[in-house]
């Protein structure tokens, strides 16, 4: 399917004239994502990161830019420094959060939906690390299959470049793109890139209700608590409440959620098994009497 009008039925793009901003690294999908904005009326400003990790990244600047010339579209570079090392990509996706606007569109992909649900499971996630991307305006591509979107740019007279270190094996995202996806289509005999996606978006719907069933415990705050009472809730409650009290920032990524580890922790703190527990960014979390306190 390299249909355009096909592809901008999957889309989920904003209204037309809308104003947006693209993050484009030069590759097919940031591509095929400034190619179907346009296509779809929207007035983009372009945004690229050079990481300086590749020999090649200033060449990739550089066609980006040509090609946002050629268009006609606003094009703005960001150089950042990654240190290489371990989670260099979660690293590298922090730097390009904190530097390029909130809000910006990325070309993620119902394959890349369909891996981060298995990088998620490897990692233990719960219903949140489940059901990613889903309902995110900011992946309007969501729903496109990457090889169609791969075909619609190879239709144009643009050429996208080719990241390497897409094809390392020391990424543990690659692994799951180039050998855990294709077992699995192997064992299932069909391709399970859209049996992820509808999972995710089923867990996805159960996620928002639970939310709303909990948006009155939510206006407890940690401080506020009585131990007593919440030792009384069902433990997927009690799970879900202190998962919203003890959220954690990090700079130009966003808010993240404790670990299971922190959370179940944190429970026997709740439970009088211990009176103190240690959680990350140097948090304690204590109990005095039948109140919490977060230090």
């Amino acid at each position: 399917m390299s249909d355009v009008a096909d592809l901008l039925a999957l889309c989920h793009f904003p209204t037309l004239g809308t104003s947006v901003d693209v993050a484009v690294s030069g590759g097919s999908d940031s591509l095929g994502l400034l190619l179907l904005a346009l296509e779809a009326g929207l007035r983009v400003q372009v945004h690229h990161v050079d990481h300086h990790a590749r020999a090649a990244s200033g060449d990739d600047a550089a066609h980006v830019g040509a090609l946002c010339e050629e268009l006609g579209v606003p094009f703005a570079r960001y150089d950042v420094l990654v240190e290489s090392g371990g989670n260099f990509e979660a690293r590298a996706r922090s730097a390009r959060r904190e530097v390029m606007p909130p809000g910006v569109l990325t070309g993620h992909t119902m394959d890349d939906l369909a891996e981060t649900v298995l990088l998620n499971m490897l990692r233990g996630a719960g219903l949140d690390g489940m059901s990613p991307m889903v309902n995110d305006p900011t992946k309007p591509l969501r729903d496109v299959r990457r090889y169609d979107l791969a075909a619609f740019v190879g239709a144009t007279a643009f050429t996208p470049r080719h990241d390497e270190s897409n094809d390392n094996p020391v990424f543990r995202r690659n692994r799951v793109r180039h050998e855990l996806i294709a077992v699995m289509d192997d064992v299932a005999g069909r391709d399970v890139v859209p049996l992820l996606a509808r999972q995710a978006s089923v867990m996805y719907d159960e996620r928002v209700w639970l939310d709303e069933l909990a948006l009155d415990d939510r206006a407890t705050s940690l401080v506020q608590a009585d131990c007593r009472e919440l030792r009384e809730w069902p433990r997927a409650r009690l799970r879900r409440w202190i998962r919203v009290q003890l959220l954690s920032a990090d700079v130009g990524d966003g808010h993240h959620p404790p670990s299971a580890d922190e959370v179940d922790r944190s429970i026997a703190v709740i439970a009088g098994d211990v009176v103190a527990t240690e959680l990350s960014g140097g948090r304690r979390l204590s109990r005095r009497g039948q109140h919490l306190t977060l230090e």
